[in-house]
């Protein structure tokens, strides 16, 4: 089985390379299962309901998120009713407080009836402090029956996310780190069967400082004045990983880089 990961859509130059280049990956690499990070989707900061069900229609099954995914209000409504198909594909951190809208996992099964779960939780260091990430999806663990199971840790550490791999190898398909934009190049399969990459990277503008336009984010850094941070356009690049597994015991047999640039 394949799993394709799409890195954290930035933008409309994140949301048009998927379009432009999505299609081409599936097929060549014949993968079996989309996922993608969206919660950059809507201009550099959140994700709207029609963008979700746009990226949906591209063909991605499940769709995670983290700390700007309530950037965008409206998408607290969708997800409140998210027990129907398919906004219960849209899913938030599961160790952000009880009672907030949405979910924090989804299984579901591939049209060659593979069943499959993903999972996503926010860090906790240098950011907001949630729920114990660890203990939130030892708790999920226990729930599913899927044998492949993908963890997206959406974090600002890099220790928080390696911990994250370690703790959880042997026991999920695969725990890819995403938020920082940046991708690493320590994508590997761990002792015990489980795909691990530090950071996925941004599909997005790469003519940017993460996404940002680089002379506001510049201007912050020499005055240290708030400034209005609008989305950049150029260099547009597909950042993602594809991981091959075995559907019967969800170990992973290999991971590998993909970086597109926009045709």
């Amino acid at each position: 089985m394949r799993i394709l990961f799409i890195g954290d859509i930035f933008g409309r130059p994140g949301r048009t390379i998927v379009k432009h280049r999505l299609t081409e990956v599936v097929a060549q690499n014949d993968i079996d299962l989309i996922i993608a990070n969206g919660e950059n989707a809507a201009a550099g900061f959140g994700i709207t309901p029609q963008i979700a069900e746009e990226l949906f229609e591209l063909g991605i099954s499940v769709l995670t998120t983290g700390n700007h995914i309530w950037d965008k209000r409206e998408i607290m409504e969708y997800m409140s009713h998210s027990d129907g198909q398919p906004a219960r594909r849209l899913i938030r951190p599961a160790n952000y407080p009880a009672g907030s809208p949405g979910h924090g996992w989804y299984e579901g099964q591939t049209r060659k009836g593979v069943k499959y779960a993903v999972i996503n939780v926010q860090g906790r260091v240098f950011m907001a402090s949630n729920d114990d990430p660890f203990r939130v999806v030892d708790d999920i663990l226990k729930k599913l029956t899927a044998k492949v199971i993908l963890v997206d840790i959406h974090a600002e550490a890099t220790s928080e996310k390696m911990a994250m791999g370690w703790y959880l190898d042997g026991r999920v398909t695969a725990v890819l780190g995403t938020h920082t934009h940046i991708p690493t190049a320590d994508e590997r399969v761990l002792p015990n069967g489980t795909a691990y990459q530090t950071d996925v990277g941004m599909t997005g503008p790469y003519d940017s400082i993460i996404g940002v336009q680089k002379e506001l984010v510049i201007q912050r850094f020499l005055t240290n004045l708030p400034a209005r941070w609008e989305p950049a356009t150029g260099d547009a690049r597909f950042c993602a990983v594809i991981i091959d597994c075995d559907e019967n015991t969800g170990k992973a047999l290999g991971i590998q880089r993909v970086m597109l640039k926009d045709e």
